[in-house]
């Protein structure tokens, strides 16, 4: 008969319970340690490295980016024989184990056998998925087959057992220099075996008290209950943590609570586990994540984290731990606000920068539930590559090859997993592949979302935090056949080394593909030098048909080629700002009233490139203009900044939420807004302006794919419709193409209330599946 279903509702129970504790917990937590600073805005990474001008730029498109990304979002409880791949897309396992199940010998407290801990990885690993786990001694009413009490019986006669009546347990005494040399030794041999497992991806470090999460309420050190203190000192919780430490130098460890220990592990690489993630308890409700300053109640993770200085510990050690059991059903219907005990989510995402939680819910949650989707994405990790840089032709034995990586996510990837470089063949077979330097967890996120308690803007104030990462390498070309390539990238799980099935890190791009592959462009090699060698005639007729305070708009004349131009490289100062494959080209991202100097080059498929053009020089418009004497409601320059200012060019309130890019905000690059959907987004900007001077709303936007128009509707001044079905002069309709183009909108005509505009707003909810770029948004004649 098949008991899975029951050992379930068992550990699920037993997280109810769980949680319970921690509620009651939470009020008459043990004496916190001394409050120190809040850490503040932590400093920048170093800015990376620059593509190199001679290597042709390759655009990226971005794509929503996979639910099962490994090493990241929500893990369900491992149970023998259950399918893991039923439910909403995961790549996580959480499993607890009794200590008493692996230190069996009565005899000897030396002994340990893994089998139980090896099946159980082995089991989880076959489905692709990682595991999460954690070891315990005292588990009220245990957790499914494993036993609630789990002191290894080779404490016997060596260690003192107490009773903790109110949860019917037994626990050791943590104090003992018995057990604490026991414990030492576990815990070498465990980091011994296990540490770099690839089957495991997070390790809590457990044991000590209740469900091995570091309290044992009521009897802990608020002894003035009446209730004796069993919990260790805070010196042997150190010496464990240390020992922690000491064992594991490369899978990542995480303990309860920032001051466990009196905060012993806040000057080590041990994270956090919130196990009562976004919650809110008592009366009135209060938070027990979020600090303080966001309504959170004294003892939240997060205002212990303010306590302890270490709310910037994720920069290098994950943040885990558990979606708290009562919300898991409701956690994300009101996302990201939350409503009732579900708190601000995205706030909760945002501040702790959660990488994965436990879920055993999850797997009722639909994978086309976008309010569930956005939060996936958002936790740990998002990364997308936006541009790749190598010649389009390479004749040599040799070619240098960059690639630029964002972080929309609000934490790194926290391995130093292999980046792979290689060659498809057109038949889609990779024929040659070069192992890369490249780190990944130097790609940090772009924006991150700044504490109140830092004094640095309202809630939510966003700061600029990682870059663009930007890498290079070299790759030899010896042996590879002359002939059409298709350049690649992936990024090595070592689980693949022991399952067939190990989940791909993928990326949030458009030509990434199911095995792995990211493609970056194609890429000719061979010739040997006689094939074409005659570079394309000298580009004419440069000129600018038109500009705006931060962009200017280029035109030329066709090159002419012995075999055929294959596109034209645009340079502003001598230096290439990017590539057209038409006789036009956009420069975004400018500064107002200033003088920039252009000039064009062609290129061929061999390779080959023209002497420049004569050169142009262009002055942007003054700031805040449309152009043509309108006024602008955002140009997107970056002054102010999107959106952690909060506010356009008119000092009005801006900003985004549900994209798959930003943390749910999009992102600004270049000198445009790029929002990124799948069938959710929100973006208001206020304008609080009267343009009954103005004829015309102008928004210069272009499309990833192109006929994004039917994706979204745009409101303003009393007017909603479907952004395509606006009426132009003329009687057309908007249609978006993959060039930025001016889509003016005549206001009277579209029944658009000039007086009173008040606020203008675009939501993506019609199905759509793409992404906009808008370089600016302005009322013109």
């Amino acid at each position: 008969m098949r008991t899975a279903p029951r050992r379930r509702a068992l550990a699920f129970a037993a997280a109810l319970c769980t949680a319970a504790a921690t509620a009651v917990l939470a009020v008459t937590v043990q004496a916190q340690p001394a409050v120190a600073a809040p850490a503040g805005p932590p400093a920048r990474p170093a800015p990376p490295a620059t593509p190199s001008p001679s290597l042709t730029d390759h655009p990226l498109t971005a794509a929503p980016s996979p639910l099962d990304n490994p090493l990241k979002g929500f893990a369900r409880f491992y149970f023998p024989g259950d399918n893991q791949s039923t439910g909403h897309p995961r790549s996580l396992a959480w499993s607890y184990f009794g200590l008493s199940e692996v230190m069996t010998n009565a005899a000897n407290c030396g002994s340990y056998d893994w089998s139980i801990v090896d099946s159980a990885l082995n089991e989880i690993a076959s489905y692709g998925n990682q595991a999460a786990i954690r070891f315990f001694m005292e588990y009220p009413g245990g957790t499914g087959s494993h036993p609630g009490n789990s002191i290894p019986h080779c404490f016997d006669g060596h260690v003192t057992y107490r009773n903790n009546t109110f949860w019917g347990t037994v626990s050791p005494d943590y104090d003992s220099p018995y057990l604490l040399s026991a414990l030492s030794d576990f815990i070498a041999a465990f980091g011994a075996r296990y540490d770099g497992d690839p089957r495991i991806g997070f390790i809590n470090l457990g044991i000590v008290g209740l469900w091995g999460e570091w309290h044992t309420w009521p009897f802990d050190t608020d002894t003035a209950d009446g209730y004796p203190n069993l919990m260790p000192t805070d010196a042997h919780g150190a010496q464990i943590i240390q020992a922690f430490d000491t064992a594991f130098n490369k899978t990542k460890l995480e303990i309860r609570y920032p001051d466990s220990a009196g905060g012993a592990a806040n000057t080590r690489d041990i994270g956090y586990h919130d196990d009562s993630f976004c919650y809110r308890e008592g009366s009135p409700l209060a938070g027990v994540t979020l600090p303080q300053s966001l309504g959170g109640a004294s003892y939240s993770q997060l205002q212990r984290a303010v306590n302890m200085g270490v709310e910037n510990k994720w920069i290098t050690s994950s943040m885990g731990g558990e979606v708290r059991p009562e919300i898991q059903s409701s956690a994300f219907t009101s996302w990201p606000g939350g409503s009732g005990q579900v708190d601000n989510m995205k706030a909760c995402i945002e501040l702790e920068h959660t990488t994965w939680k436990i879920n055993q819910t999850s797997q009722s949650y639909s994978p086309s539930d976008p309010n569930v989707a956005a939060a996936v994405r958002l936790m740990g990790y998002d990364l997308s590559a936006t541009h790749a840089y190598f010649p389009n032709t390479v004749s040599g034995s040799s070619a240098t090859v960059g690639v630029t990586l964002v972080n929309n996510g609000v934490a790194p990837f926290y391995y130093p997993w292999t980046v792979t470089l290689g060659l498809k063949n057109s038949a889609g077979t990779v024929v040659k592949t070069w192992d890369t330097p490249w780190d990944l967890r130097t790609v940090q996120p772009l924006k991150i979302r700044a504490f109140p308690d830092w004094g640095v803007g309202a809630d939510p104030t966003y700061r600029d935090f990682g870059y663009p990462q930007y890498f290079q390498a070299g790759v030899s070309l010896t042996g590879v056949a002359t002939g059409s390539y298709q350049l690649v990238l992936r990024v090595r799980n070592p689980l693949e080394a022991v399952s067939a099935n190990a989940k791909k890190l993928r990326f949030g791009n458009a030509t990434q593909n199911a095995d792995g592959w990211l493609g970056l462009g194609a890429i000719g090699v061979g010739g040997g030098g006689g094939g074409d060698t005659t570079a394309p005639t000298v580009p004419t007729g440069l000129a600018s048909p038109a500009k705006t305070s931060s962009s200017v708009s280029l035109t030329w004349n066709a090159s002419t080629d012995a075999v055929g131009v294959t596109g034209y490289r645009v340079l502003r100062g001598g230096t290439q700002v990017g590539t057209s494959a038409t006789t036009s080209y956009t420069d975004s991202g400018l500064s107002a009233s200033t003088a920039y100097t252009y000039t064009v080059q062609a290129y061929d498929a061999a390779g080959n490139v023209s002497a420049a053009s004569s050169p142009l020089t262009v002055t942007t418009s003054a700031s805040g203009g449309g152009g043509g004497g309108g006024i602008g409601l955002d140009d997107f320059d970056g002054n102010p900044a999107y959106p952690s200012a909060a506010k356009n060019d008119l000092a009005k309130w801006t900003g985004g939420n549900c994209f798959g890019n930003g943390g749910g905000n999009g992102v600004v690059a270049g000198g445009a807004l790029t929002l990124q959907y799948n069938n959710c987004g929100w973006f208001g900007s206020d304008v609080a302006t009267d343009v009954s001077a103005y004829t015309y709303l102008v928004v210069r936007v272009r499309g990833a794919s192109g006929g994004e128009q039917s994706h979204f509707n745009l409101s303003l001044g009393g007017a909603s419709k479907v952004f395509g079905d606006y009426t132009l002069d003329g009687g057309g309709h908007p249609v978006i193409t993959t060039s930025y183009q001016d889509i003016k909108i005549p206001m009277v005509a579209n029944g658009i209330s000039r007086t009173s505009p008040a606020q203008l707003a675009m939501g993506f909810w019609y199905g759509g599946n793409s992404s906009i770029s808008i370089d600016s948004l302005s009322f013109s004649n």
